[in-house]
């Protein structure tokens, strides 16, 4: 049995809390959070998005402190709202957000958390796309293509440069969630790509570090319409950036 411990080493003076957006996570839950880093992490948030499984009681054996379930499913982007404002609720100075369905290292925890805790970004993704890990991890060739092709859409329409928009792998600083007002967000998939645009609308620049990926069957993927979907809403996020950066269209993601 695995129990997080009440105190921690901090890094760079700073309280760093992770959270983990859950659905029907069972299978992974143990071996996502036995890679986590507790010499640097100070505490775990767990959100059960009204999981089938026995995701909560789980969190609840492997001594996970703040469990949340929502009784009703809220949605990806809800999930998150609801880990962000309990971050923020308990103190803390970095957040960083990994899905608990083993997709992604725990193992970059350290690094990133250094980017942010010595002011080196304010926002650090974990990129699927830099180096060759995507396809070798085993994603989708459809998807891959599609993640390529809306990235350098949005490198065009949001004038940045990232290498990839579509990451799960997030960290940042209680700042950067406090400036943002991410509530008015979809809860559904978009709610990332809209957290994005916020934050390039905020001027907070987004680090990036190569992250390896893992496709299996107890991975957390979304089916091809829900992709569709997703893609079409990327596009209306860019144009929706880019018409208030113009200041012909303004829109409720960026208003204060």
């Amino acid at each position: 049995m695995l129990f997080t411990p009440i105190f921690a080493f901090v890094i760079g003076n700073k309280r760093l809390l992770l959270v983990l957006p859950a659905y029907n996570a069972a299978k992974t839950l143990e071996k996502t959070y036995s890679e986590i880093p507790f010499d640097i992490v100070d505490d775990v948030i767990l959100v059960d998005d009204a999981s089938r499984d026995n995701t909560s009681q789980l969190a609840e054996k492997l001594g996970i402190r703040h469990i949340i379930k929502h009784e009703v499913n809220k949605g990806y982007g809800g999930n998150q709202k609801t880990c962000y404002n309990k971050a923020l609720e308990l103190k803390a100075d970095l957040v960083i957000m990994l899905h608990p369905d083993y997709q992604y290292t725990p193992r970059l925890i350290r690094s990133i958390a250094g980017l942010l805790a010595e002011g080196v970004y304010p926002v650090v993704f974990g990129s699927r796309i830099i180096g060759d890990g995507a396809l070798k991890g085993g994603m989708p060739l459809y998807k891959y293509v599609a993640n390529r092709l809306l990235t350098f859409f949005q490198n065009i329409m949001l004038w940045k440069k990232l290498s990839e928009y579509h990451t799960g792998y997030r960290a940042f600083t209680a700042d950067v969630l406090r400036a943002v007002n991410y509530e008015v967000n979809s809860d559904d998939f978009i709610f990332d790509n809209e957290m994005i645009a916020q934050i390039f609308m905020k001027e907070f620049s987004i680090g990036e570090i190569s992250c390896p990926t893992r496709y299996f069957a107890e991975a957390s993927s979304i089916n091809f319409s829900r992709s569709v979907k997703y893609g079409l809403g990327v596009i209306g996020v860019s144009f929706a950036y880019r018409f208030h950066r113009w200041g012909l269209l303004r829109h409720k993601l960026f208003r204060d």
